[in-house]
């Protein structure tokens, strides 16, 4: 079995301001920093990936962008390029449920912003998830596949890759999949990667998250397929996600 590094990745969303965002990091960095065993990020909303990716810059704390485009330029008002981020972010989120629902990206345009961050660098996170009327049909498993499937068409860059798996009944609800549900859907993931490279599947890192918090953290991570957690409101208190972190960290 491949030794996958377990990753605690805090998605701020379009929560804290410039002076908050850097506070936040700061306080993450100062218990965090130096915790080994773990691969620690934290994505704060574009407007201050600089100043915390600055505040960060003496940390082994990496810093992600919360979405990407997948053009390299051109006349795309309020779009971001991959290359207008490398100065300031090391990984980027693509396909995060919010991203597909509420801006009518599909798993093409997914595949295309996760080619063009892993061609310009980047580790990509790439989110997949059913919501609640698919989870209660029992097509849960086949409805991510595919989704999966269809977000790493022309994907080859392996080893940029984290999966992300986050069932959007359980984002924000405070009720988080069971540790044998979230389970279940990261061994499908990897199914799905092995088919389109063999042996992929036992080599990337798959991620739970979904009101994911320190009392819960311990039961799905000690699950076999699950290396870490895609963190949204825990990553905003300090305390808590670092608690997270070691956590992860065997600590």
């Amino acid at each position: 079995m491949v030794n996958r590094v377990p990753v605690i990745a805090g998605n701020w969303k379009m929560n804290t301001d410039l002076s908050s965002g850097v506070e936040l990091a700061r306080k993450i960095a100062e218990i965090s920093n130096g915790v080994g065993g773990v691969e620690k990020v934290v994505c704060p909303p574009f407007i201050s990936l600089g100043a915390v990716s600055e505040a960060l810059s003496d940390s082994d704390i990496g810093v992600g962008a919360q979405n990407v485009s997948a053009e390299p330029d051109g006349a795309l008002t309020g779009e971001v390029s991959a290359s207008m981020l490398q100065c300031v972010a090391d990984y980027v989120i693509v396909g995060h449920s919010e991203r597909r629902a509420n801006f009518s990206e599909s798993s093409q345009d997914i595949a295309k912003k996760a080619i063009s961050a892993s061609n310009s660098g980047f580790t990509v996170i790439l989110c997949v998830g059913e919501d609640l009327g698919v989870r209660q049909s029992g097509n849960a498993t086949e409805f991510v596949s595919q989704q999966l499937n269809e977000s790493l068409q022309g994907f080859t860059n392996w080893d940029s890759l984290i999966v992300a798996y986050e069932p959007v009944w359980a984002i924000g609800t405070g009720e988080a999949a069971s540790p044998e549900q979230a389970n279940e859907m990261a061994s499908a993931c990897r199914s799905v990667a092995d088919s389109l490279s063999e042996g992929i599947g036992d080599a990337i890192r798959v991620l739970y998250g979904g009101s994911v918090k320190s009392s819960n953290i311990d039961s799905l991570i000690n699950e076999n397929d699950i290396d870490g957690a895609l963190v949204g409101g825990a990553s905003l208190d300090a305390d808590e996600f670092s608690k997270l972190i070691a956590s992860a960290a065997g600590n």
